[in-house]
């Protein structure tokens, strides 16, 4: 069966059309990534900017072209955090009817956590007790289970773009900002009780963990297999906050084509 996927989220929008076996294997056929950033004001108007869904819009446009090309069997388009908060949703639905002919599934936050999981594990062998973290633009869910089922799952909200865009006046942040903003997410953390992440592993998906990746080891242009299953250590991950904290944006872009 040929399959074509699109995930709408906070920052980037993600094309697959990939071939699955009867076995559950996957083959890729087709996979893009684009920034288009719907989720630009949503945290502060709680709704989708004109330019945003305009931007979208050219991005879903380009998708469709690829997709025509591959014919898959059929075609799922799902929406995430952005458009889950926007008070306009409908209207960029229906904008995407209107251009595209896509039909929209915004998924709840509940389900972005298990869509997320099944997908991150479905790729491991031998996976045992794992926590998997999505850090999206807008919201990040936390699962955990195990190869069979699934334990526990929250979506909380903060992302890279809601903490960006609510805490962050300056660029770099100042000291002040950037505390602000870590105890907003510690008491986003400190949420989930009793998720049983001792002893788990932990699995990270999404552009923020990706981007880590990239940065560690030192790749300015994105490959999947090179993000795919790397391994990182704590340390790491802190020295690279380290740095980050201290660079302006301008900066940042420079070290990656995903920053």
């Amino acid at each position: 069966m040929k399959i074509a996927t699109i995930d709408i989220g906070t920052n980037t929008i993600l094309l697959l059309v990939a071939t699955v076996g009867q076995s559950g294997n996957i083959v890729t056929l087709a996979y893009e990534q684009r920034i288009p950033r719907l989720g630009r004001g949503v945290d502060a108007y709680m709704n989708l900017q004109p330019e945003s869904m305009h931007r979208a819009i050219d991005v879903m446009k380009e998708y469709e072209n690829i997709i025509e090309a591959h014919q898959p069997d059929s075609v799922v388009v799902a929406a995430t955090s952005a458009v889950r908060d926007a008070a306009n949703r409908n209207e960029f639905s229906n904008l995407l009817r209107v251009n595209t002919g896509f039909e929209l599934e915004v998924l709840s936050g509940d389900d972005e956590a298990y869509w997320t999981y099944r997908g991150a594990i479905s790729g491991i062998a031998n996976i045992g007790h794992a926590t998997v973290v999505d850090i999206g633009g807008g919201s990040t869910e936390i699962t955990v289970g195990d190869r069979v089922s699934i334990h526990n799952r929250i979506s909380l909200g903060i992302g890279s773009v809601r903490v960006t865009e609510r805490f962050f006046k300056n660029d770099p942040p100042t000291h002040p900002e950037l505390e602000a903003a870590i105890t907003f997410v510690e008491d986003e953390l400190a949420r989930p009780k009793g998720f049983g992440f001792s002893g788990s592993t932990l699995i990270g998906v999404a552009g923020t963990a990706t981007s880590l990746a990239m940065l560690d080891q030192e790749l300015k242009e994105f490959s999947v297999s090179a993000v795919t299953g790397y391994r990182m250590k704590l340390d790491n991950v802190y020295s690279l906050f380290r740095m980050l904290r201290e660079m302006p944006s301008t900066e940042i872009r420079k070290l990656s084509e995903v920053m």
